[in-house]
């Protein structure tokens, strides 16, 4: 019946194993290629990030003075030596600091902003994917709730603005689409035509790579077929007609990690903490920081070379640490220096007040969903997820690079790390974590942040003191402030940080309710914060010598609840389990 179509058959309607044209090359002769100097370069950020490319601009780049301008969601890490190195006259970013182990503000940050040789364009975790989003789309503006009534709103007028929504007469903002030059992307895998396999979770998307207007420079771990990338099509983010250039640079993602979600085949490897905090501790000076550029960019021509000074065992180490179970080991490892001691530390006493609250919050206001910041906030997020767990009642908790429905692991307090993503219902983006279950039609969340600062009626900062510090950038919080149902701020206290009016505002206090700081808890009685709850210390006795300690450390006449509280001091089951959170005490500091 088929013979007079078998030609077409087998001839015209094969799928090949290998389409299009071959554009794999070296990845020297890629930068050297396609880069130049004032050209804006987007580096996006999945939950991988280019690590290789970032070192060999710097390689090919240093003392050229070629006037970057660089987008990236988080400016940490290696990415920080792109500032030290001198290319990059402007970056446009989220946060621009230390992520790991804690967050704070980097000194090559600091010292670039200081002199004016660096301009910081401050962005939120949402806003910064929907700009390019509007780009890839083509359209000129897109609408957030992000920005409206803090600093940030003021100082990106050129590429912010609000309007009347002309249905409901509700203020709205505008983002005007920001297209990069070229996007920067590493892959777990492609083919030669450029097909890149990204594996979830996805950060801030792809849109970068979508809009960029010269194109898409990909590096991978692997080049594979056609036929391979059609039976991973789930995970094809960036198809070929975007990319100019492909690049095999294995483990390119380094320091970062790549998972192998939805790809198995893949052979994933997680973030290396001990060469970030290498990083951290050569940013401290100039003359560290150059050192550590002669070590792994001058003395490794080629990344054959990084890998080799990396070593193997260091190498299989990472991949391990990616595996889901790789917690139950470091666990062992560090459970000789788990205390288990009844008597708790003052940020042990704030954590678990502030998952307490949280608890509390949910269940009186039936939430479904929690969002929590990097920090102490998070802890006291998972102490809350516990508890509600061991009530049965359905609560989620969500990260904001795309972890849905995850329950957090032992061993590694930081929010995003590897133990957590095969614990996730649902991995996804900044634009459905932030945009839709956080801030959505369907929002049922409430937020639990960090701060620098705070006053009195719950403005956060979280970005800089004009003209004398820059801090880190708003992260997700002005997201959170501006979306979610409610928010509960955590953070330390003293006159420096509880202010009567910060100076610069990252998130709008309007949804603020809770404050939980190491001396007290803060509840919003109009528009002002008021001591409810004050929590006990040793050294000081009775109630009025509590008060007097925490108004001596408030920058504002604080007003105090008529049947102030004592908080009860944590259970030893509360403290055991904060304490196989941050076995190290990476946020909970020394007892």
């Amino acid at each position: 019946m088929l013979d007079p179509f078998r030609h077409l058959l087998e001839r015209d309607l094969v799928i090949p194993p290998a389409e299009g044209p071959d554009k794999t090359q070296p990845l020297p002769d890629a930068i050297a290629r396609f880069i130049r100097p004032g050209q804006t370069l987007h580096l996006c950020t999945t939950h991988n990030r280019p690590g290789a490319v970032v070192l060999e601009l710097i390689r090919q780049f240093r003392g050229k003075n070629p006037g970057f301008t660089l987008s990236s969601l988080g400016v940490v890490g290696t990415a920080v030596a792109l500032v030290h190195a001198g290319l990059c006259r402007k970056i446009s970013t989220t946060f621009a600091g230390d992520s790991y182990p804690t967050p704070g503000p980097n000194p090559v940050i600091q010292r670039a902003w200081l002199q004016g040789s660096l301009q910081i364009e401050n962005w939120t975790i949402l806003t910064f994917p929907l700009r390019l989003l509007a780009g890839a789309m083509g359209i000129p503006y897109i609408p957030t709730r992000s920005l409206i009534g803090s600093s940030m709103a003021e100082e990106n007028k050129e590429w912010f603005s609000t309007a009347q929504d002309p249905h409901t007469g509700e203020t709205i903002g505008l983002l005007r689409a920001f297209r990069p030059d070229w996007a920067l992307v590493h892959g777990a895998a492609a083919d030669p035509a450029g097909n890149v396999l990204l594996p979830p979770p996805y950060g801030d998307e792809v849109y970068g790579a979508w809009a960029a207007r010269e194109g898409v420079i990909a590096t991978v771990d692997r080049i594979v077929s056609t036929e391979f990338v059609r039976r991973y099509s789930h995970i094809c983010r960036v198809p070929a007609f975007l990319v100019q250039a492909v690049c095999e640079v294995p483990f390119g993602a380094h320091p970062g990690g790549v998972s192998n979600r939805g790809c198995p085949e893949f052979e994933a490897y997680a973030d290396d903490y001990d060469f970030v905090q290498e990083v951290r501790q050569a940013s401290r000076s100039p003359e560290a920081m150059d050192a550590w550029i002669k070590k792994y960019v001058d003395d490794c021509p080629a990344w054959e070379d990084y890998l080799e000074k990396l070593g193997r065992d260091r190498i299989w180490a990472l991949k391990g640490k990616a595996d889901g179970d790789s917690w139950r080991s470091e666990l062992l490892e560090l459970s000789p220096d788990i205390s288990d001691q009844p008597d708790s530390s003052p940020v042990e006493m704030m954590v678990v007040a502030g998952g307490r609250k949280l608890a509390a919050r949910i269940r009186e206001q039936n939430y479904r969903t929690i969002l929590a910041g990097v920090g102490a906030s998070n802890l006291s997020a998972w102490l809350a997820y516990y508890e509600l767990r061991s009530e049965h009642f359905d609560c989620e908790l969500m990260a904001e690079l795309g972890f849905f429905g995850y329950a957090p692991r032992p061993a590694d307090p930081f929010i995003f790390n590897y133990r957590n993503l095969p614990t996730c219902k649902m991995l996804t983006g900044i634009p459905t974590i932030m945009g839709v279950f956080m801030g959505g039609a369907n929002n049922s969340c409430i937020g639990s942040i960090g701060a620098a600062q705070v006053d009195r009626h719950g403005n956060v900062n979280s970005t800089l003191i004009p003209g004398k510090f820059f801090i880190t950038g708003s992260g997700g919080a002005n997201d959170i402030c501006s979306a979610a149902q409610e928010v509960m701020v955590t953070a330390l206290q003293d006159k420096n940080r509880f202010l009567p009016k910060v100076s610069y505002i990252s998130s709008p206090g309007r949804r603020v309710r809770t404050v939980v700081s190491d001396l007290g808890i803060y509840e919003k009685q109009g528009e002002e914060l008021v001591l409810t709850t004050y929590f006990p210390r040793p050294e000081l006795k009775g109630e009025e010598a509590h008060l007097r300690f925490i108004r001596e450390n408030t920058g504002w006449d604080l007003k105090i609840a008529p049947q102030v509280q004592v908080e009860p001091p944590p259970s030893r089951d509360e403290l055991k389990l904060l304490r196989l959170f941050d076995p190290r005490r990476q946020f909970l500091g020394k007892r």
